[in-house]
């Protein structure tokens, strides 16, 4: 290959590489070792998965994984049903005793139990998941007439913790790596 073809690869894949937009995310397993079970502790009662949640940070595009076993994880639409402990109409259910859900939106989660008597002895948790870095702390956020009537209990602030996490993964948000290989191949003629 020729110094030319060798410096025009070079600047292809520099190029790229400097304005390709990387996405990465974070999985998440839902109570660290423990797992997602009914709270022993009376002390704690109903704080231990917000607890675990307060440690973290999540951000649009991240999972968490729910690891139990004979239970169920629910993600219901409002604090309302959250605090209730209501099962009848979640926007999520999952049983299979390893359940990832993906954190697609930011805002606020309602997770709780979908057996009997479980959430009501603290097997729930919310989840705030931040706006995306674009925004800046001194702009103000969009909200709607009725975040402020139904925002959940303040947590503390979060940060991220990699204990917690099982895996973080980086993808490019786009296909151009793929776009560049072939254009390389078919401008050099590589093979």
């Amino acid at each position: 290959m020729s110094p030319l073809k060798k410096i025009t690869l070079v600047t292809i894949i520099v190029s790229f590489y400097m304005f390709s937009s990387c996405v990465s995310s974070t999985e998440f397993e839902v109570g660290g070792d423990d797992g997602w079970l009914v709270p022993q502790s009376n002390k704690t009662h109903g704080d231990v998965f917000n607890q675990w949640a307060s440690h973290n940070r999540f951000k649009v595009g991240d999972t968490v994984r729910f690891k139990y076993n004979k239970d169920s994880v629910l993600v219901v639409s409002s604090e309302d049903e959250y605090k209730k402990c209501k099962t009848t109409k979640p926007h999520f259910y999952s049983n299979n005793e390893d359940t990832v859900f993906k954190l697609d939106r930011p805002g606020f989660f309602y997770f709780i139990s979908g057996v009997s008597g479980h959430c009501e002895k603290g097997q729930k948790m919310i989840i705030k998941v931040m706006e995306p870095e674009e925004s800046t702390p001194d702009s103000p956020s969009p909200s709607s007439p009725s975040s402020s009537s139904s925002s959940p209990p303040s947590l503390p602030a979060s940060t991220h913790k990699k204990s917690n996490a099982l895996k973080t993964t980086v993808q490019f948000s786009s296909s151009g790596f793929v776009v560049y290989a072939i254009i390389a191949v078919s401008v050099f003629g590589w093979v």
